[in-house]
């Protein structure tokens, strides 16, 4: 009987086992599966590279150990502070003056009748997706000693023998990067007066109190959180430039922080001084950004509840034409003239022989789209990192804001803080933080597309994740368990229910990562290899080798392939897409 069963066993065991584990695999939950791979992802984009920036900043280059030495050394030459406070200095002085250029803006949008409303908002928003560093070649073009049209303009006026603009002075950095990080400050602001009550505008008006003052004592203090908020965000944006000062700081002959962490990478490349370097920048934009969510949080005031109080539009009267004239101003100096003098660098066989038909040709673009291979290959690389980038970037923050919101794991606000890290990490720190990460044996990934990729999917990542929470938290999860009561598991709850209804808000969200990731510079410069070169990189070796014509070309070249995907974004997500605050 024993020999019988066991035959029968042994006869009936492969069937038997075959059997059991197919209905377990029918029972299993394939979701669990793609879980755990985004949650090793998240780890691999930011744990890795956050702890490998804090690691590297205390080993000991020689024999592997930990030590303070890196932080003796970045800290202990005078050129080295300097360059931090550079850095303060550019970051206090640059939020001031977006300040002065945004406030008047969107106070003149929000709360007056001033003409022309989407033409201004539609320059603010030029001036928001034109990359620094092409404003600052620009601004080369316009005001560099001498040989600057603004400059000869003012020698042929005068006679005299030199320029009174030198666009290559801290002054001049501090005026390029304010004309383009002003768009933040005008969002919170806009933001912020589109919700006040004119109530109490009404009552300043009634006791004696005029426009202008009404606007100092009432308006803008109601809104004064949000300006706070968009300045510190300026000022994070400021310090955390690696374009704009490397272009205008190294040919001026002073040091910034990142340009002074770009030299760390020139051989022999320091990469645990620069980790310890770059600490204080880390710091000081987690305490600032802890600081703006603070002050954001507190702003409580009844005016600015978006309910209730009806919102009159002021009556400037003759006015209108005077804060009309100085939006134009502001986006004359962001947008129209920048734009002329790169169109005409762009079509010109010389820029500096002017405005004249024997001096156009199209020979620029030509040669970087058909004869230059590196210019031709840049272009491609660019759309290709972006677009996987955003990919990647989109289907890690929906399946996180997913298991977020559906209360999936018991740690959902770790995985959520995770997400929105990288924000508070400054793209030139986060390349270092994958350079000790990727570069070393056995991945080896530096200089390939990976690390680039990888690069700026953490990069943006906040960005698509905030998107992502915001339109999933709109899904009611009763449909979801429709799905799921009739036979479907998670991942097919997401893919025939969330995926459809988030469709909008997912190809805004693809868009708000794509466009900045094909122009990032920060994380690139620091991280491509020889065949990897972005459009980015290639303007920036275009600029230290003044070759304006084709760095120019180059420059409306990345600008052009950016608007449709603006247009499209219009069309399908909305008109506000771009300059909404998240």
């Amino acid at each position: 009987m024993t020999q019988l069963r066991e035959a029968s066993f042994g006869a009936a065991a492969p069937a038997g086992w075959s059997g059991w584990l197919a209905s377990r695999l029918r029972r299993l939950d394939w979701s669990v599966l793609v879980w755990l791979a985004v949650l090793a992802l998240l780890f691999l984009l930011v744990v890795l590279p956050f702890f490998e920036i804090i690691l590297q900043s205390l080993r000991d280059n020689e024999d592997g150990g930990l030590t303070f030495d890196n932080y003796v050394k970045a800290y202990s030459r005078e050129r080295y502070l300097v360059a931090l406070w550079n850095s303060v200095r550019l970051g206090l002085w640059s939020s001031l003056l977006c300040v002065i250029f945004a406030v008047p803006i969107a106070w003149a949008v929000a709360r007056t009748d001033t003409p022309a409303k989407p033409f201004i908002n539609m320059t603010v928003l030029a001036a928001f997706v034109t990359p620094p560093y092409t404003g600052a070649i620009a601004w080369i073009l316009l005001a560099g000693p001498n040989s600057g049209w603004l400059n000869r303009a003012w020698m042929w006026l005068t006679g005299a023998e030199q320029g009174v603009i030198d666009i290559f002075t801290f002054g001049g950095l501090v005026f390029i990067i304010a004309i383009y990080s002003f768009p933040f400050v005008y969002i919170f602001t806009l933001s912020a007066l589109e919700m006040v009550s004119t109530e109490m505008e009404e009552a300043a008006n009634i006791l004696g109190a005029g426009t202008f003052r009404t606007m100092w004592r009432v308006t803008l203090p109601l809104a004064l959180p949000a300006i706070l908020g968009g300045v510190i965000i300026t000022f994070l944006e400021s310090i955390a430039l690696f374009g704009s000062p490397a272009i205008i700081a190294i040919p001026g002959r002073f040091n910034v922080v990142t340009t002074q962490l770009y030299q760390f990478f020139s051989y022999p490349i320091q990469v645990e001084v620069a980790a310890a370097y770059a600490m204080p920048l880390l710091l000081i934009t987690m305490l600032l950004v802890s600081l703006q969510r603070l002050v954001l949080r507190r702003k409580g005031f009844v005016s600015l509840t978006g309910k209730g109080g009806d919102r009159r539009m002021i009556q400037l009267g003759r006015w209108r034409w005077a804060t009309f004239g100085y939006a134009m101003f502001v986006a004359a100096l962001s947008v129209f003239l920048p734009y002329v003098m790169l169109t005409q660098a762009a079509f010109a066989k010389a820029w500096g022989r002017g405005f004249s038909l024997d001096n156009l040709t199209l020979f620029n673009f030509e040669y970087l789209l058909f004869e230059h291979q590196m210019a031709r290959l840049s272009v491609l690389n660019s759309m290709l990192f972006g677009g996987a980038a955003a990919f990647l970037a989109l289907v890690v923050a929906v399946f996180v804001a997913f298991m977020v919101q559906r209360r999936l794991v018991p740690f959902g606000g770790v995985l959520s803080f995770l997400c929105v890290a990288p924000f508070v990490v400054p793209g030139i720190v986060l390349a270092i933080g994958f350079y000790a990460a990727y570069a070393p044996p056995p991945l080896a990934l530096y200089g390939t597309s990976w690390i680039l990729i990888l690069a700026f999917t953490t990069r943006f990542l906040p960005i698509a994740y905030v998107q992502s929470n915001s339109a999933l938290r709109q899904i009611n999860p009763e449909m979801e368990d429709a799905v799921r009561i009739l036979g479907g598991g998670r991942l097919t709850a997401v893919r025939k229910v969330v995926a459809p209804l988030m469709k909008r808000g997912l190809v805004g969200t693809f868009l708000l990562v794509f466009i900045p990731a094909t122009r990032e510079l920060s994380a690139a410069i620091f991280l491509a290899g020889p065949d990897t070169r972005t459009m980015s990189i290639m303007i920036f070796d275009l600029s230290s080798e003044g070759n304006f014509e084709h760095l120019a070309a180059l420059a409306l070249l990345l600008q052009v392939l950016t608007i449709p995907m603006i247009w499209f974004g219009y069309k399908v997500v909305g008109r506000d897409f771009m300059l909404r605050r998240s």
